[in-house]
């Protein structure tokens, strides 16, 4: 048996909040729902799924957590090129 695996490249928090609330709606979860299966508040998932630019990074991890996502990091592919001009 072979699994897709979707990934979203994050470019802000408009982003991420985006990717967040399409996992918690694909898993049928309400906001209230998926805050107490997180272990955070209504109010902080509400304003992570609306991309606020202030939220913390460790709540944020355990929505992350808790929906079953991963945050992954790697190189990102250089706009640049080595002669300062735009690839």
């Amino acid at each position: 048996m072979s699994t897709t695996v979707a990934t979203t490249d994050l470019i802000s928090v408009k982003d991420l909040g985006k990717a967040v609330r399409e996992a918690r709606v694909a898993m049928n979860l309400r906001q209230a729902e998926a805050a107490l299966l997180c272990g955070v508040g209504i109010r902080f998932l509400s304003d992570l799924e609306r991309g606020k630019e202030t939220v913390r990074l460790g709540p944020v991890l355990k929505v992350i957590q808790g929906l079953g996502l991963a945050l992954i990091l790697g190189p990102k592919k250089p706009f640049w090129t080595r002669d300062g001009g735009r690839a």
